[in-house]
């Protein structure tokens, strides 16, 4: 394998997403209009203001709160949220364990700390295991009050932890966020449902 370095994103990439499942969850609390702030890549509104850390989970629950009249607490806010989430199959934990004794392994991702310490940390104890042991660093969007496609989160990822851009892989199933990690000297893959994470890992060596 020609890199020293992995880098995953995680919705759409190590965790299944399903954006429709999210829509619908919070329709049912009577939030009529949030499809128009949820997007597969990209996030509207509050939901951008959390993800980029501009809000705290506490704000964002206060905030939600009158646009979710059928809600009868901040759970079932947290609840339908995480309805994004799917499914984190225990193959790719265990390919991401393997990989890191042939090269760093990090994670990059826009998310946010109501899914990020709830949900997202419970699946990654699937095997027992916590997030810790599958990375060897989050840079995580809501911490670094930055999001992707903007390049600065791929400038912290590479400043910090002291990576040469030319050894290193990025995988992430947004265009944009492709090309964003491209023009910062990163390689690419794009992710899709015809070519996962697994699927690239055997191509480029990973022994996964």
């Amino acid at each position: 394998m020609n890199y020293n370095a992995i880098v995953f994103d995680l919705g759409g990439v190590v965790i299944d997403l399903d954006r429709m499942r999210c829509i619908r969850a919070f329709e049912r609390l009577g939030c009529a209009d949030i499809v128009v702030y949820l997007d597969q890549y990209t996030q509207k509104g509050d939901f951008f203001l959390l993800e980029s850390g501009a809000i705290t989970a506490a704000e964002f629950f206060d905030r939600m709160r009158p646009r979710c009249p059928l809600a009868q607490c901040d759970t079932d806010i947290q609840q339908a949220f995480n309805e994004f989430l799917v499914s984190l199959p225990v193959e790719r934990l265990q390919a991401l364990r393997r990989l890191r004794r042939q090269c760093k392994v990090f994670a990059l991702s826009n998310t946010n700390p109501v899914m990020f310490n709830s949900w997202i940390d419970n699946a990654f104890r699937a095997e027992g295991l916590k997030m810790d042991d599958y990375f060897d660093g989050v840079i995580a969007s809501f911490r670094e009050h930055c999001c992707k496609p903007e390049k600065g989160i791929f400038e912290v990822l590479q400043t910090r932890y002291g990576l040469d851009p030319k050894k290193v892989l990025y995988l992430d199933d947004a265009p944009a966020n492709v090309e964003a990690a491209a023009s910062t000297g990163l390689q690419t893959q794009l992710v899709t449902p015809q070519h996962d994470m697994l699927q690239i890992l055997k191509e480029i060596g990973g022994n996964c």
